[in-house]
């Protein structure tokens, strides 16, 4: 019996390669599309937006903290696939009982690219995976090899009240990727709260707004002008920055022409 590890530690058991996959986390979603897994996926949740067409074709089993458990039990996958911090782990527990659960802990992109090779082992899709990750790997070096003086930079994923995203986030590690350093990224909380006030002090040569979870606007976007008149700002796609799966590609690709 095929034995896997997922990324908390967690010995999976499978008969065979899976037929009939439930994913619980969009980024990963668009992977198991790109992998040439889309006959397999039998459920995704609300939030699965890529590609389109499968929240019509696919069944939808709730959202990332809010899983449909007898839906899901329903559609008798033989493979779940989630995360340990977008997925309740109540729920995750209650899945596992009797269906394989594999989980990805994902805070750099090495992370996200060893997620990848292992998904993709697992579905029996290797060649597919390791394109995608000698891809993102080619991305990766083009843009240390063009690099210049890092600039520092506030990432905001949330106003009322306003807050950051700082250290042992995926979304850190992109914006290194991207040669930006985080202001804040050695505070003690993942997600910090600040006023604007109190980030203008750290002086960041670039202040992102995000367009996800909370979706920042232009009047958002002048309203913290106000407060970084030196500063480069932006409203920047959140998936680029948070989803770690076979999007990585588009996000690399944009960083390098971006900054």
């Amino acid at each position: 019996m095929p034995e896997f590890t997922d990324q908390v530690g967690r010995k999976v058991h499978l008969e065979k390669a899976p037929l009939r996959i439930v994913s619980t986390v969009p980024s990963q979603t668009e992977l198991l599309y790109d992998l040439g897994l889309g006959e397999s996926v039998v459920g995704i949740t609300a939030y699965c937006v890529h590609p389109k067409n499968w929240l019509k074709e696919k069944t939808i089993i709730g959202g990332t903290k809010d899983l449909q458990i007898e839906k899901i039990r329903s559609l008798k996958p033989d493979l779940i696939l989630g995360n340990k911090e977008e997925n309740i782990k109540e729920q995750i527990e209650a899945l596992a009982e009797d269906i394989p659960v594999w989980l990805s802990d994902i805070v750099t992109v090495d992370d996200a690219t060893k997620m990848i090779a292992e998904v993709g082992h697992i579905c029996g899709k290797q060649t597919e995976a390791k394109a995608i990750n000698s891809e993102i790997n080619r991305l990766r070096q083009e843009l240390r090899e063009k690099s210049s003086t890092p600039k520092t930079a506030a990432y905001f994923i949330w106003k009322d009240p306003y807050m950051v995203t700082a250290d042992a986030t995926f979304i850190n590690s992109m914006l290194q990727e991207a040669n930006l350093i985080n202001v804040v990224q050695n505070h003690k909380d993942r997600y910090p709260v600040f006023t604007l006030q109190e980030l203008a002090e750290l002086k960041p040569e670039v202040v992102l707004l995000s367009s996800e979870p909370y979706s920042f606007t232009t009047g958002d976007l002048k309203e913290v002008a106000t407060y970084f008149p030196k500063s480069t700002l932006r409203i920047v796609d959140g998936e680029l920055f948070s989803w770690y799966g076979s999007r990585m590609i588009k996000a690399l690709k944009y960083f390098n022409s971006a900054f």
